[in-house]
């Protein structure tokens, strides 16, 4: 991925680390798939509430919300190609926070957000 300026030109390359998730098997990898969606009429609900009290309601979207979330079970996944440790080729990594592509990044995100509601 890139980052651009006004002219669209390169400022910056960006990478990131992503689990390949095609490779996960239910009941073997992980236990199961999560996807915390809201009701439509518990979001009518909301917005009618916060007309009736004159609140303001804020919307926003942000699309990295998933990531990092803490592991309570152990994850591990192979060396990305292009970043094989030479010493190391057949060695994998422990993650310790939920990465992109990851099944249990939902779930892993979601706890973490239940602390602090």
């Amino acid at each position: 991925k890139n980052k651009r300026d006004e002219e669209n030109t390169v400022i910056q390359n960006k990478s990131r680390l992503v689990a390949q998730g095609y490779a996960q098997k239910e009941g073997v990898d992980f236990e199961e798939s999560f996807a915390p969606v809201a009701r439509l009429e518990a979001v009518r609900l909301f917005i009618a509430y916060a007309a009736h009290k004159s609140f303001t309601i804020y919307q926003m979207d942000v699309k990295t919300t998933i990531l990092y979330g803490p592991l309570k079970e152990e994850v591990y996944v192979n060396q990305p190609i292009g970043f094989v440790d030479p010493y190391h080729p057949d060695k994998v990594y422990r993650l310790k926070k939920a990465l992109y592509g990851l099944k249990q990044a939902p779930k892993a995100w979601y706890n973490e957000l239940s602390k602090f509601l």
